[in-house]
């Protein structure tokens, strides 16, 4: 069955050139190129087999020059060096008749500064992004401007020496040309801002030097086009009238089409939440007062996936359709149509090399959300819309949450007058991501995390309420439902680990979480996992062993750790490490933690604190797998009968108690940090200290247990980590100090190797007349560690063009700072700490500029004790007899760490442990 003949005819530009079908792929980010924005070949093979039977295929967008890329794994096409990786894409392509469009770019202030060096990102007015916490721009002079404008010219140039057939400017998504013609971001008084008309000349000059290089090269059919956003919700912003102002004129200078960016091709206004006419069909009636737009062909964009959707949307008035996740799922997706096949967004999760995804690709949220175990069901809903309130601080608003039987078909918020501009780009984003993911288990929106998970929240009992709803209907007993192989309490990393690896063993698996959200402690953890003799090690050249980190932790731990413990934990580290990468969470960067020798501490690729990385991941799989979560429910009493595990009984955010019924539970409830008497209690000296643990660390496992007469080891062992943040109680990560960071007194001195435990290092603070310190680095420790920039972001970062200038702005001798920096600076040229005997982390002289700063004190971080356990994870009672059907992971378990805990150990802890406890569970249910 062949499409309508109207898909199948050909279609020519202005310029001349003839497209051979109305179908093209659209550019979408990969994530996939290299650190300098060049052209790895699995990129070529991705873009090659998704161009047979398509008209065209428009690749990604290209920053054209350094301090434009607006996301990691940017393609470039700022130097002429890119050029034969972009023509290797160009050529792969065309060779199956399809033509090759290249989309180029520059982010302006939607750039983040660690994308760009942590250098200040340019636009046109030093205006930030209308979001929490965007970074404030350096407006471009007006030299810079004509030098960007020049830049483009030169990108285009490049393209047409690439091999591509055209290229498309890209105008929309609130990157660097939007800014200049938005009134919100374009504040100038000079040529290039003020009215509408002024506020066009980048846009109009853009497109005009594209003109000149097309001529000077003589490609005079080489196709222009340009994508925009209709609307901005920013106030002031781009209204859809501006926007046809703007068109017009650009097809007065020569446009061979535009692409209308929208998330889904028949979407209404954004702004006028009343007014529910698709955005084309306003476009299809205005353009017919124009001069100029009239004869342009308009490209749409989104939900294109089937038949019907090709059918709804030509008809709406598209003369072209972009494809997107369609052609991402089906390489030849093309072909499928002319089949009239039906298809779904899932991919098998074994299938990444089949359909030459990039592995950056196939991590990428709304890429992954796509990834289906084929062999996992989804919980089953009442279909019908389901009314909720999101409630966050001063936010209070409705939602419509749509269900199918088994899917989420769509969000939206209810019309009220209160929403404002933040919150609706947040809600946006927000609703992408859980329809995609069939989930509201998703990464919330940076800057906004509060609103996020309000919203995450009230999705989430939609869901609650229809999956109730539909048991009662069927007719099925709710009890009968709630029926369980393995309950995992906590959904921190060891609880997520757990989880996963019990289900892929065969268990049907539910997870209990008190708090409203996901993630527990270990979504802020920051430095990373300790193991030995891994893959990433030898991949580096790092000669490591198990007995070294065997014995560095013992003594870390001052010799009071559970030998038998300990041997498990180091021996299963690097295991754990691999079943990461396993499920895409790869750690393969490596740094040190004080009390180690080697580098052993891995963290993600880019550096950035490994918490958040790696529930982000363990969050991704539980989707995949269709995991069952009760957010805002408390464990209350574990039902334990004759030596057999019979239940759990539970109360909700609404008070209603009820008993799951299981034959095996997990406990992996965290430690008891944020419990302020417990504390106290064991560590009376400790009163008064801030903690960096989440609200929820509150020992509630621990009781819980007890309750049961399980056993207890080293409830004092208490660990207050040495550089926090007072006001914020955040903690300053160790890999700061493992990446060559110094720790100075206020008379600017240094104290203490800073590589020791961090009990020793804590004691040597509280031993100051100020009892603080300030941690001192340069820009190159700053470059190669992402958590500084967090840290920057956060205003916890006093920064200084020199040594002097740091040293004045904290209070400090600048002749003594001097002084301590040169000192230091000569130890690690000789490698050699006459002062401390700092043997680790002498990476490089702290000389260049510029400097930082961050005043940090000891908290609380860590409870050492915990219940006590077997090697394979099983809760002892005080007979030291394991308790049936019950185990334990993470920092509920005492024992493993002793005394003292290393920095980066307790990540190790909860996946290794986490591990086995699921694997342990999950093999007792099918004997029990």
């Amino acid at each position: 069955m062949n499409l309508p003949t109207i898909f199948n005819t050909a279609l020519r530009f202005s310029k001349g050139k003839t497209i051979k079908n109305r179908l093209l792929m659209a550019p979408m980010t990969t994530c996939s190129g290299f650190y300098d924005g060049s052209v790895p070949q699995e990129l070529v093979e991705y873009y090659g087999k998704r161009a047979q039977g398509l008209g065209a295929v428009i690749v990604e967008c290209c920053f054209i020059e350094p301090l434009g890329p607006a996301f990691p794994g940017a393609l470039g096409i700022d130097s002429d060096k890119k050029i034969p990786g972009l023509a290797r894409i160009a050529t792969a392509i065309k060779q199956h008749g399809a033509l090759a469009i290249l989309q180029i770019y520059h982010g302006g202030r939607m750039v983040e500064p660690e994308l760009i060096g942590g250098k200040t990102p340019v636009a046109p007015s030093a205006i930030a992004a209308a979001r929490e916490g965007a970074t404030i721009p350096r407006a471009l002079s007006s030299q810079e401007v004509e030098a960007l404008i020049t830049k483009f010219g030169d990108a285009v140039n490049r393209a047409i020496k690439a091999g591509f057939d055209g290229v498309e400017i890209h105008g929309a998504n609130t990157y660097l040309i939007q800014q200049f013609f938005s009134p919100h971001s374009n504040r100038r008084d000079d040529y290039w801002g003020g009215d509408r008309e002024k506020r066009s000349r980048f846009p109009l000059a853009v497109l005009d030097i594209t003109h000149q290089m097309v001529d000077r090269a003589e490609a005079s059919n080489f196709i222009i086009g340009y994508r925009f956003s209709p609307e901005e919700m920013e106030k002031p912003g781009i209204t859809f009238e501006d926007s046809l102002y703007l068109l017009d004129k650009l097809a007065e200078r020569g446009l061979d089409y535009i692409h209308f960016s929208l998330g889904h091709w028949s979407r209404s206004s954004i702004i006028d939440l009343d007014d529910h006419i698709p955005l084309i069909t306003r476009y299809r009636q205005a353009i017919t007062t124009t001069k100029f737009l009239a004869n342009v062909p308009v490209i749409g964009v989104g939900g294109i996936v089937n038949r019907s959707d090709i059918d709804q949307a030509f008809d709406a008035g598209y003369d072209l359709l972009a494809v997107g996740k369609a052609c991402i799922v089906y390489p030849d997706w093309y072909q499928r149509m002319n089949a009239g096949e039906e298809l779904r967004l899932e991919m098998a999760s074994t299938q990444r090399q089949v359909l030459c995804i990039p592995e950056p690709l196939w991590h990428f949220s709304l890429v992954d959300a796509m990834i289906r175990d084929v062999q996992s069901a989804g919980k089953k809903f009442k279909a019908g819309i389901y009314h909720e309130k999101v409630e966050a601080e001063a936010l209070k608003l409705n939602i419509d949450v749509q269900l199918d039987t088994d899917r989420i078909t769509d969000i939206r918020l209810q019309p009220d007058s209160c929403l404002d501009v933040d919150f609706t780009q947040t809600f946006e984003q927000l609703r992408t991501r859980m329809l995609v993911a069939n989930s509201p288990y998703v990464d919330a929106i940076a800057g906004a995390t509060t609103q996020s998970e309000a919203l995450k929240k009230a999705v989430s009992r939609a869901l609650s309420t229809s999956s109730k709803n539909w048991v009662l209907e069927s007719g099925k007993d709710l009890a009968s439902i709630e029926q369980y192989d393995v309950i995992v309490i906590g959904s921190g990393g060891a609880g997520l680990a757990a989880a996963i690896n019990a289900h892929d063993l065969g268990a049907k698996v539910v997870i209990v979480e008190r708090m409203p959200t996901l993630g527990g402690n270990t979504i802020k953890a920051s430095v990373g996992m300790n193991a030995a003799e891994t893959r990433y090690q030898e991949e580096k050249g790092i000669h490591d062993s198990k007995v070294c980190f065997y014995e560095e932790t013992l003594k870390g731990g001052k010799y009071k750790n559970d030998p038998a413990l300990l041997q498990q934990f180091v021996e299963k580290a690097p295991d754990a490490i691999t079943w990461l990468a396993q499920q895409g969470i790869t750690l393969s960067d490596i740094t040190i933690t004080g009390g180690m020798s080697i580098d052993r501490t891995h963290r993600p690729a880019d550096r950035s604190a490994v918490g958040a990385f790696l529930i982000s991941g363990l969050v991704k799989n539980l989707n995949q797998r269709h995991i069952e979560v009760l957010l805002d429910t408390k464990a209350e009493q574990i039902e334990y009968h004759q030596g057999k595990v019979t239940g759990l009984r539970v109360v909700d955010e609404y008070g209603e108690s009820r008993i799951l019924q299981t034959k095996a539970i997990i406990v992996a409830t965290g430690g008891f940090s944020a419990n302020t008497k417990m504390v106290e209690h064991y560590r009376p000296e400790l009163a008064g200290f801030v903690t960096t643990n989440h609200k929820g660390a509150t020992g509630s496992g621990i009781t819980l247990l007890q309750a049961l007469g399980a056993a207890t080891v080293d409830m004092a062992e208490i660990q207050i980590h040495p550089t926090v943040e007072q006001h914020s109680a955040y903690l300053i990560s160790e890999s700061i100090r493992g990446g060559g960071a110094i720790l100075v007194s206020q008379a600017g001195d240094r104290f203490c190797n800073e590589m020791e435990t961090r009990d020793k290092v804590s004691a040597k603070i509280i031993g100051l007349p100020e009892h603080s310190a300030w941690i001192v680095f340069d820009e190159q420790v700053r470059s190669q560690n992402k958590a500084a920039d967090e840290y920057l972001a956060k205003g916890f970062v006093i920064q200084g063009e020199c040594i002097n200038d740091l040293a004045l702005q904290i209070a400090m001798d600048p002749a003594a700072l001097t002084r301590t920096l040169t000192t230091f600076n000569q130890a690690v040229r000789q490698q050699h700490d006459p002062q401390f005997g700092r043997t680790t982390a002498l990476r490089h002289p702290l000389e260049q500029g510029p400097f930082y700063a961050i005043k940090i004190a000891p908290g609380v971080h860590h409870t050492m004790g915990g219940v006590a356990i077997t090697t394979r994870a099983q809760v002892l009672d005080t007979q030291h007899e394991p308790l049936n059907g019950i185990w334990a992971a993470g920092e509920v378990v005492g024992g493993i760490h002793g005394a003292n805990r290393i920095g980066g150990n307790a990540v190790a802890d909860i996946i290794i442990f986490g591990l086995l406890a699921g694997e342990q569970a999950a093999t007792w249910v099918k004997t029990a």
